[in-house]
């Protein structure tokens, strides 16, 4: 009787050849290992990512990852309940990668060096998982995802807000301006960070080097009650 391959036989692993015997005849086949469930979902969040992130939420369709991952879409429904839920834990996936990545560079105590950490943990994010970036960045059609990228900004700006807020009430600001610079800052190395995203130039260093200046210099020589200078007022 042939064999009939099941959707796992795909892409199972092989533990020995079909070559021949000693004896001139076909060695038996040993078995091949069936995915765990545990490794057909890594597997599957593995091609969503490359896919969503080449593609887009829009451009990908369940029976394109199906294929990709060598199973019928059922296995796609088990696992997620369909595209919307492999997109969504994606992109909770990439949002937390990167967020840790962020706070866990924050170590320095200077705030000049607080910002070349914060500065640098991007790039690094954007260069080392740019499939991820590429996500984030997009803004998502999925209701029940938080993956945009303003979210992304406002996730991000939360962490350095205390230390602004601490180093305005040192130095005579408002301190409840602090989230306002919080996003203005992190917003500024994230627009820069996709610029560079598809340029890659300069060197990242110097990127960093770049934003630092702008931020720092301009953080040091903020007025205590800004004013503007053109005819507008409200």
């Amino acid at each position: 009787m042939s064999h009939v391959a099941t959707e796992d036989d795909s892409s199972a692993v092989s533990s020995g050849g079909g070559g021949k015997d000693k004896q001139g005849g076909r060695a038996p086949r040993r078995a091949r290992r069936r995915m765990t469930g545990t490794e057909r979902r890594e597997q599957l969040l593995d091609v969503g990512r490359t896919l969503f992130a080449a593609r887009g939420f829009d451009g990908t369709s369940v029976e394109e990852i199906a294929s990709k991952a060598g199973v019928s879409k059922p296995v796609v429904y088990e696992h997620f309940g369909g595209k919307e839920g492999l997109y969504a834990v994606v992109v909770d996936r990439e949002m937390g990668r990167l967020l840790d990545m962020i706070t866990g560079a924050l170590t320095a105590g200077h705030p000049r060096q607080l910002l070349e950490q914060a500065a640098f943990a991007l790039l690094d994010y954007i260069e080392q998982h740019t499939d991820g970036f590429h996500i984030l960045v997009r803004d998502s059609p999925v209701a029940q995802s938080t993956g945009t990228f303003a979210s992304l900004i406002g996730d991000i700006a939360t962490q350095v807000e205390d230390i602004l807020g601490r180093e305005f009430k040192a130095r005579g600001y408002d301190a409840k301006l602090a989230p306002m610079y919080a996003q203005a800052l992190v917003g500024m190395v994230a627009l820069t960070g996709q610029w560079w995203l598809n340029v890659r130039r300069p060197r990242k260093a110097e990127v960093a080097a770049h934003l630092v200046n702008l931020a720092w210099h301009g953080l040091q020589a903020l007025e205590h009650t800004p004013k503007l200078i053109g005819p507008r007022r409200s």
